[in-house]
């Protein structure tokens, strides 16, 4: 529990306030099988969005991209302790990281791939890699962006280098669930680790990979203790490993998956777990559990959005983008 709950009086009452608003599934719904995509855009007016049905593909991600940074702009003014804000802009400072190495490695300018949602204004963070100032970056990011081209200068392994930065990503967010003396934050790092390596292991043995190659893509610090996950090896392991816990759903999903079973639903699965664990924050009256769920919820939600609208725009099925869509919070 955070050390200034009392604080948050305030900001909870605000923003519990504000979830009515959010997509649920209901609005969702009807956007799925409203006539035409002008009609579907038109129905986000009443979550407070701005019209978009005259929008193309990209200004609808740049309008969905300015939404999220204004959100989380306005909370971390109102916010007691910023680092429950930053556990979520902490991903999009590594967005950022992984995009600006990549770029470098093939001679292509990043800055149309860059996020504003970070700790880090995107120009800043690439003007300091540039011209090699890393002092005037947060140490953690700095050190992870200096690892990480060093690795795939090294060898030539994208995959590696993301490795390095997912790695001080979780570490980072970890340290600010601690500094809010946070049991659900820190909760809500454990399971998005424990739902990555999860995620990790059925990929990894489904193309056969050895035991060597499972432990280096592998995150610590999740419920599931990392050497049980290599060990367990198999599809009964998998299950039973998971057994009794928020991803024994998804467990199930990925043993049928290392059998030839479908990914979508697997994968699907552990996103929802995810899901459910922050909705447990609707039984919190006020606290920082109130803020880190509501943004989590404008996440899922801003995601749900991109798919059912770029999905109407080009012409996907209803069905289609239905079956990829995450559990919402509201």
């Amino acid at each position: 529990m955070s050390k200034n709950k009392e604080a948050y009086l305030c900001l909870s009452a605000m923003l519990r306030a504000r979830e009515p608003k959010l997509l649920n599934a209901d609005r969702a719904g009807r956007m799925l099988e409203a006539a035409s995509f002008e009609e579907a855009a038109k129905l986000l007016t009443d979550c407070g969005y701005e019209d978009m049905s005259q929008m193309s593909a990209g200004e609808i991600e740049s309008a969905l991209a300015q939404r999220r940074s204004e959100i989380f702009a306005e909370i971390e003014r109102l916010c007691p302790e910023r680092e429950v804000v930053d556990v979520f802009k902490l991903k999009y400072d590594y967005h950022n990281a992984k995009a600006i190495l990549k770029a470098e490695a093939m001679d292509l300018d990043p800055r149309r791939l860059l996020s504003a949602s970070g700790r880090v204004p995107p120009d800043k963070l690439l003007a300091a890699y540039r011209e090699e100032r890393p002092g005037e970056l947060p140490p953690a990011l700095a050190g992870a962006m200096a690892e990480a081209k060093s690795v795939l200068a090294r060898t030539s392994n994208p995959q590696l280098a993301d490795l390095v930065l997912d790695r001080a990503y979780f570490e980072e967010f970890r340290a600010a669930a601690q500094a809010v003396d946070s049991a659900f934050l820190a909760g809500y790092a454990a399971i998005l680790i424990d739902s990555t390596n999860l995620k990790s292991a059925v990929r990894t043995l489904r193309m056969g990979k050895e035991a060597d190659f499972l432990y280096s893509v592998l995150i610590p610090g999740g419920h599931v203790d990392v050497d049980r996950l290599v060990s367990s090896g198999d599809r009964e392991g998998l299950s039973a490993l998971y057994a009794h816990t928020a991803l024994e759903k998804a467990a199930a999903l990925g043993a049928e998956a290392l059998e030839g079973g479908p990914m979508t639903a697997f994968e699907l699965a552990c996103d929802n777990a995810v899901t459910a664990y922050l909705s447990s924050a609707k039984l919190i009256s006020y606290g920082s559990e109130a803020v880190a769920a509501y943004l989590a919820a404008v996440e899922g939600e801003i995601t749900a959005v991109r798919m059912i609208l770029t999905g109407r725009l080009a012409g996907v099925a209803p069905g289609a983008i239905r079956e990829r869509l995450r559990d919402l919070y509201a």
